[in-house]
């Protein structure tokens, strides 16, 4: 696993993916700051109207910017290349002989998708945070319930949104660890990974597939709000985690099917 992890956050792509999900808060506060007039409420993303009075939104409007593509199309980058990429490069049968295992294999690299994901998001919420203050300053933070909370239990809130996303996030991760093990270009696991996420976005939209609508693994994804209220409501959260967990059991048992019973000659 560390040696896993050395590789992935060793690599020059994973920190440009993460430099450019840091530039998205940063964009977001700046545009703010120079405004001539702070927005109003409904206006632009959500979140954007409590930006100037506590800097600790800026992390949230990020997420919600983020979350429709910059985060899945990271998340797709490093879920894809998980197993196509060490066939690309010719590496997949020396770790076998290693002998690393199968098994073994697979839930290693599945672990460090994951980290990879909780990663992207505090990128996402703590550059968000510290160019927030350093623009807007701290100050109480009212919620969606209309309850004002302290600098404290706002910074708490935004790490529990982080974790939301995170785990909104496990689903397509198994979903690109699957399909990596079809294909030995990684670049096609990739494409492949981030346009499911796009289709299962457009599926979610359509209200003629409002049958299919609570099996899409996007179908939480912003559900956070519901941990902006006072008290909390933990039932989004739960729904979220049980919907991730069946997609990392379904397509967790379709890569290991396929991974351990094929060919391995790259």
């Amino acid at each position: 696993m560390r040696s896993e992890l050395r590789v992935l956050f060793g690599r020059p792509r994973t920190w440009a993916m993460l430099l450019a999900l840091a530039a998205i808060p940063i964009l977001i506060a700046v545009a703010v700051r120079l405004s001539s007039e702070p927005p109003g409420p409904g206006e632009g993303p959500p979140f954007l109207d409590r930006v100037t009075q506590n800097g600790l939104f800026v992390g949230m409007t990020a997420l919600v910017v983020s979350i429709p593509l910059f985060l899945p199309l990271t998340v797709g980058v490093v879920a894809g290349d998980t197993i196509a990429g060490e066939a690309s490069l010719g590496t997949l049968r020396y770790l076998l002989v290693a002998p690393a295992g199968r098994v073994r294999l697979l839930v290693v690299k599945y672990v460090a998708a994951a980290v990879f994901c909780l990663a992207a998001t505090l990128t996402v919420v703590v550059v968000g945070a510290l160019v927030g203050l350093a623009l807007f300053g701290a100050g109480p933070a009212t919620l969606l319930s209309g309850d004002t909370v302290g600098v404290g239990e706002s910074a708490v809130r935004a790490l529990l949104v982080a974790v939301y996303v995170t785990v909104s996030l496990l689903g397509l991760s198994a979903v690109g660890l699957f399909v990596s093990t079809l294909t030995e270009v990684p670049v096609g696991a990739m494409a492949a990974t981030v346009v499911l996420s796009v289709v299962a976005q457009v599926l979610g939209q359509l209200d003629q597939l409002a049958w299919l609508h609570p099996w899409l693994f996007s179908r939480h994804w912003l559900g956070f709000a519901d941990l902006l209220r006072q008290p909390v409501s933990w039932d989004s959260f739960g729904d979220n985690a049980l919907l991730q967990a069946g997609y990392v059991a379904v397509f967790g048992a379709l890569a290991y099917g396929r991974f351990v019973t094929k060919d391995v000659l790259s």
